[in-house]
């Protein structure tokens, strides 16, 4: 008879915990998010590629798609065209100078994309705006090179960039794991008025990306690091409604396929982050390789009432859907 008891009490318990985790997590009774999602284009307007087989050494510019517009990563004119074609924000990857610069360019080496070689650490800025950004582009296998003589002196600095876009939101990209890079880049950052840092945000390696942390506690950030810190903690405790303090003031990238496991997401999970002053953004598929959100079949996936950030790297393409889509709705 006790035992009977104890298992009714048990079940009534369980019952009221699962009907207080749908109610808490459920997005049924969630103010619908009805504002249009904000897009993230990654290095502005570029030539893209297929993803299949990609690797850490795979020099992608050897393999591109045949060019749809004219424009080369990671350059002020590919940058201008993706706020025109309607970015909210444009990412960037930075490598530091022989001469105390940052360098905005995408690989860690020269020879997969220009005509030089080496790696951009080991140049100065003079030498590399020597460069051709364009050089190495090919759809056909070497047949050929579509960009060739038109990249020369376009690899920017970071302070090109940020004032040449006053008042433009940037994602900074560090691309190594020094610790010292991200020291160096807060003290980059500090020459410029706080309102202008206030427009950017940073991710990478967990050792710069926690130095530049230190040395600038507002700027939002992300490594694997942090974004562990705040999305397992919350994968164990959010049902509850409780946003841990690593996932306040930050940046997480949430990976298509992981998305789903989050509580309360989309819109739930967007209010909490909301409230704690954190950026989400959403990248397709397990987030491996800057896949993006790029074309109508990929919008198509999006779930209702997320209105998030976008990864894409073609902002010409969604831009124009994504404005259907909501002055539809």
């Amino acid at each position: 008879m006790k035992f009977k008891k104890r298992l009714k009490r048990t079940a009534m318990i369980l019952s009221f915990l699962l009907l207080f985790m749908f109610v808490n997590n459920s997005n049924l009774f969630t103010k619908e998010r009805s504002e249009r999602p904000t897009l993230l284009s990654h290095v502005g307007m570029s030539q893209t590629y297929p993803m299949e087989g990609v690797t850490g050494d795979t020099c992608t510019a050897e393999r591109i798609y045949e060019p749809e517009h004219p424009y080369i990563g990671n350059t002020i004119p590919s940058m201008e065209a993706a706020f025109h074609e309607g970015a909210d924000v444009v990412e960037l990857d930075i490598h530091p100078t022989k001469d105390g610069e940052f360098a905005v360019f995408h690989d860690w080496s020269l020879e997969c994309r220009t005509n030089g070689k080496g790696v951009t650490r080991d140049q100065t800025m003079t030498e590399l705006k020597k460069l051709d950004v364009g050089y190495g582009y090919t759809a056909d296998n070497g047949k050929t090179y579509p960009f060739r003589g038109k990249g020369i002196g376009l690899m920017p600095t970071l302070h090109e960039v940020l004032t040449y876009f006053p008042d433009k939101q940037f994602l900074i990209n560090i691309k190594s794991d020094d610790p010292d890079e991200g020291v160096k880049l807060a003290d980059y950052l500090s020459t410029f008025p706080k309102e202008r840092v206030s427009q950017l945000s940073a991710y990478g390696g967990n050792q710069p990306i926690a130095a530049l942390k230190r040395e600038l506690p507002n700027l939002r950030v992300m490594s694997m690091e942090s974004m562990k810190s705040c999305l397992i903690p919350y994968v164990t405790v959010g049902w509850t409604g409780y946003t841990p303090s690593a996932c306040k003031n930050t940046q997480v990238h949430i990976p298509e396929k992981i998305a789903p496991l989050l509580w309360g997401f989309p819109a739930k999970f967007l209010n909490r982050m909301d409230n704690a002053n954190t950026r989400v953004v959403l990248v397709a598929g397990n987030g491996k390789w800057s896949e993006g959100f790029d074309d109508a079949q990929d919008i198509e996936r999006l779930p209702a009432n997320y209105n998030g950030m976008i990864w894409t790297n073609r902002v010409d393409v969604i831009a124009p859907i994504i404005k259907e889509k909501f002055s539809i709705q």
